[in-house]
């Protein structure tokens, strides 16, 4: 990186790469919210519906300026799609604890 790099980035140009804010916190939240799916499912769910709402503004900054961030967006996708997938799994696992619920809660009564 030269000094004419760095002056360039100081006055402002819109095109040199940088990171979206929410990218490594979307990822994270989403592979935990696959780990913590068995766990009743409320910490699948609940970290499942944060990297979906980071992803969200993520997706708004990207769209400001594809070039910018384009290589943090795919970071950010990549937590939007285990996002998904952890909250999925969270609510058939939280459906499923409920009808286990119940049938052991009626069996009994």
């Amino acid at each position: 990186m030269s000094d004419f790099d760095v002056l360039d980035n100081a006055s402002g140009n819109d095109n040199y790469p940088a990171g979206l804010p929410n990218a490594s916190a979307c990822l994270a939240l989403g592979i935990i919210s696959i780990a913590t799916c068995w766990l009743y499912a409320i910490p699948g769910i609940v970290c499942g519906i944060i990297a979906l709402v980071l992803h969200q503004k993520d997706k708004k900054l990207y769209l400001s300026n594809r070039a910018k961030y384009e290589q943090s967006f795919k970071s950010s996708k990549a937590g939007f799609i285990c996002g998904v997938i952890g909250l999925s799994l969270s609510a058939f696992m939280f459906i499923y604890f409920v009808v286990a619920f119940t049938i052991l809660a009626s069996a009994f009564h």
